[in-house]
């Protein structure tokens, strides 16, 4: 059985799913080049999907070296260990009766673990050796994939001298050392026949590949942009066009509506074409953004352009269960996925070019299959990945099988509202620890293993000393302060993976869950010598004490991800200052940047900025609030039609609200904790309102789910009005962040305070205008914009706005509509 991990990707470094790649085109045609492991695992893997089952870990492969030279030196003066072994495969089209020229080559090449005489005969023997912490001695007979790794050497051994050839797999378990061995002899006759049929299944994937990615050439290179180019929107294409081709990372600031997806994907699909790439990942980070890559390539498809694409769904919205639980006891599709999933794969990918949830849905019901893991195996097959940031930047969520290897990936990166991945990056490198998770964990073990019930204990005991120091909240100056704690977490990750091996069948929550953070915690360590982490500890509202490896700065650790592609845009319509998001999200003084001007009317919008009203904390009285109030009742009594307000916080939106109970009936509210349909339905409501002659106002949290992504045009949205600058909420957190800028040489209040909060400004005023129809007025209600340090950070476009207070907008506002009215 193949185990997995809790990301779906298998526990080993070569994926059971993937295929060889071509390697090279040249006169003797496409070579393909594969590992006899990926060949087998490809052909002949099978059986469940067990989350019981941890990922093996660096101790495990340690351990299975160790074995194996002590299994390799027990053979004898015959015996030659660790063989490289190749064959290579002409496939010639069925008329070319001469096989003059084959239509591609299938390179296949391993490493035996050993190859031995039989002392008698003309024969050799093949060694395949096992090593694990399972009892060897319950097996009966070999895995079939491993007795075809040592089968496929076998062929290519006997292939020259024809001779007979013994297979054998030697289980060795890790503890004891016990060996069980299973022996089976073939013709080189039975091997060539068992060869030509492997091959044969094999073929029907590389004849599909090949017949897709020349058709996929022979279009993208045609290809041309769709539709007229629209202000700076060809300037864009082709400095990413050229960007992509240099292999290089380019940053693009571009306002809301100049087309940015479609002037990213289509100078992409064109390097592509002159074989630069061989896949586009879009990388989104809400499921709006990704609907908008997916009508792009839709557009390129009508223009004849033959690509696929496939939208990743995440595993908890597309799971079957109602609570996710991936093993065969809990789950049909999990029992015997691994069976069935390579037919469901080629049926999907040889029958659509356009794959979305529903279609995955629709094939894994009919080969009852994982869905989840049915769209990680399609991956590998189509041209366009649009997926969340987790599938390339998430060291625990990352496609394996795309970027495990030491070389690099030949995909490009196309990475929307950019300025998102700054915080998900934090989130995805940052590691937390819960003490309390250590004591339901070490309950969940002790009546099966004293030794691992010991290992957490002692870790707890680390962290009570710790939490004993800590009056709240503590922040470490150095590693040497948990020192112990480092020190008990690797012992328990070592024991940790041993107990997974040891008792497979065994599954508690709290203890996959403390399996996960250990293997994290350590993983994160090995990392922070690089800089960019602060540690502190706290005791939250519940009174649980919590140790944190918090990433202050992901810079480094994005450029590592983004330099496993050949090529990367990064791209936002809030990206300013650019020299900010450039330092942050991995750029260097190589990398290009670019502001594309909004091709809009300026004229179409009227941009205000209140001067009498604030929302500095310590100024937020009954006289602010009323005078909001008052601003939101005057621009929205103007002129009916759509409008959303955007506040720094639910407490300040509802202390607001209450100064508008005059006009309830047109409110709109924003909760938190919202559900897909009620998003939907809230949006609903102003597609529906927009020609009743009716005002609706929705007031919103900047920062929230409806302050970007959402794309409400024309009637739809007639006026945003932006309350406060956006800063985040100031804690201890947050004051680290400052800190660790501040002494890093930077702006510590503008890094972890001014640039993020304006971000948010700038996405909820970006709601407004989204084609050349759209019309409306922007508010900007606080002193501080009014700040030059503030005003740095506006967009080219915001040029030439006016300055109101609660007595004149209304003015403003009226003479704005009037004009229009008369163009």
């Amino acid at each position: 059985m193949i185990r997995y991990s809790n990301t779906g990707e298998p526990a080993h470094s070569e994926s059971p799913a993937a295929m060889g790649r071509p390697t090279s085109r040249d006169k003797l045609g496409t070579i393909f080049k594969i590992s006899v492991r990926q060949l087998v695992e490809f052909v002949f893997k099978s059986g469940d999907i067990d989350n019981r089952h941890g990922a093996k870990r660096e101790q495990a492969m340690m351990e299975g070296t160790k074995i194996h030279k002590k299994l390799q030196k027990m053979m004898g003066s015959s015996y030659e260990s660790e063989v490289t072994l190749k064959c290579s495969v002409p496939v010639y089209a069925e008329d070319d009766e001469e096989r003059l020229t084959p239509r591609y080559v299938i390179n296949i090449e391993g490493r035996a673990d050993g190859i031995y005489e039989i002392e008698g005969e003309e024969a050799v023997g093949i060694d395949e050796i096992k090593g694990m912490y399972a009892d060897v001695m319950k097996f009966t007979e070999p895995a079939y994939v491993h007795k075809a790794q040592a089968m496929c050497y076998g062929y290519i051994k006997s292939y020259e001298s024809e001779c007979d050839v013994y297979i054998q797999v030697r289980y060795a378990n890790f503890d004891t050392e016990q060996v069980n061995i299973f022996t089976e002899k073939f013709t080189h006759q039975e091997l060539t026949d068992w060869f030509n049929d492997l091959i044969l299944e094999y073929r029907k994937w590389c004849d599909f590949y090949l017949a897709h990615r020349n058709a996929f050439i022979e279009t993208a290179l045609k290809c041309e942009f769709p539709y007229p180019y629209r202000e700076g929107q060809r300037k864009l294409v082709v400095t990413a066009y050229r960007t992509l081709r240099q292999e290089k990372r380019l940053f693009i600031q571009a306002s809301t509506g100049i087309g940015k997806t479609i002037a990213t994907i289509f100078p992409a699909v064109r390097a592509m074409g002159e074989e630069k790439a061989e896949r586009i990942f879009y990388l989104t980070a809400k499921t709006i953004t990704r609907d908008v890559a997916k009508s792009a390539v839709e557009i390129l498809q009508e223009h004849g352009l033959k690509a696929s694409f496939l939208i990743i769904t995440a595993k908890e919205k597309i799971c079957i269960l109602d609570e996710m639980d991936c093993n065969p006891d809990a789950c049909p599709y999990a029992k015997g996925h691994m069976d069935r999933v390579n037919d469901a794969v080629y049926e999907l990918i040889t029958t659509k070019m356009s794959i979305c949830r529903d279609d995955i849905l629709e094939m894994a019901k009919k080969h009852q299959v994982c869905p989840f893991e049915l769209s990680l195996d399609v991956a590998y097959y189509v041209d366009v990945i649009i997926c969340d940031y987790n599938y390339v930047f998430d060291p625990n969520v990352r496609l394996q099988r795309f970027f495990a290897a030491d070389e690099k990936s030949k995909s490009f990166f196309l990475i929307d509202e950019a300025h998102n991945l700054i915080d998900r990056a934090r989130e995805m490198y940052s590691v937390t620890l819960i003490k309390e998770d250590f004591i339901k964990a070490r309950k969940a073990v002790r009546e099966i293993s004293r030794t691992t019930a010991r290992r957490i204990n002692d870790c707890n005991k680390a962290l009570l000393a710790l939490k004993r120091e800590c009056d709240g909240f503590y922040a470490y100056k150095s590693s040497s302060e948990f020192d112990e704690l480092i020190t008990r977490m690797e012992y328990l990750g070592t024991e940790l993976s041993r107990f997974s091996e040891r008792y497979p069948g065994f599954y508690d929550k709290d203890f996959s869950e403390l399996f996960f953070e250990v293997r994290d915690f350590n993983n994160c360590l090995a990392t922070m010598q690089f800089g960019g982490y602060v540690v502190y500890s706290r005791i939250d509202e519940e009174g649980r004490f919590l140790f944190k490896l918090y990433c202050t700065d992901p810079s480094s650790r994005i450029r590592g991800c983004l330099n496993m592609g050949v090529g990367s845009i990064l791209f936002s319509a809030t990206m300013l200052p650019i020299s900010y998001y450039k330092k942050l999200l991995g750029g260097d003084e190589e990398d290009y940047a670019i502001y594309a001007k909004s091709p809009f009317d300026v004229n179409k919008r009227l941009l205000l900025i209140g001067k009498d009203v604030t929302t500095k904390y310590t100024r937020r009285t009954d006289d602010e609030y009323r005078k909001i109030g008052d601003y939101i009742r005057k621009v929205t009594s103007v002129h009916s039609g759509n409008y959303m307000v955007f506040f720094p916080s639910y407490v300040f939106l509802n202390r607001v609200a209450e100064e508008l109970e005059d006009i309830d009936d047109c409110l709109a509210f924003q909760t938190s904790h919202m559900n897909e349909q009620e998003r939907e339905e809230f949006l609903k409501g102003f597609s529906e309102n927009a020609s009743s002659g009716k005002t609706r106002i929705g007031m919103c949290v900047m920062g929230g789910v409806f302050s970007e992504g959402i794309d409400l045009k024309g009637d739809c949205l007639i006026g945003v009005i932006v309350v406060g600058t956006g800063l985040p909420q100031i804690n201890d957190e947050m004051n680290l962040l400052r800190r660790y800028f501040d002494e890093s040489g930077s702006d510590g209040f503008s890094y972890a305070y001014m640039y993020p909060g304006m971000n948010k400004v700038l996405q909820s005023a970006g709601r407004l205008i989204r084609t050349d129809e759209d019309e409306g007025v922007i508010i900007l209600l606080d002193d501080r914009f009014l700040r030059r340090d503030y005003q740095a950070l506006f967009p080219r476009e915001w040029e030439g706005f006016k300055v109101v207070d609660v007595e004149s907008v209304e003015t403003e506002v009226e003479e704005f509509w009037k004009t229009q009215e008369e163009l």
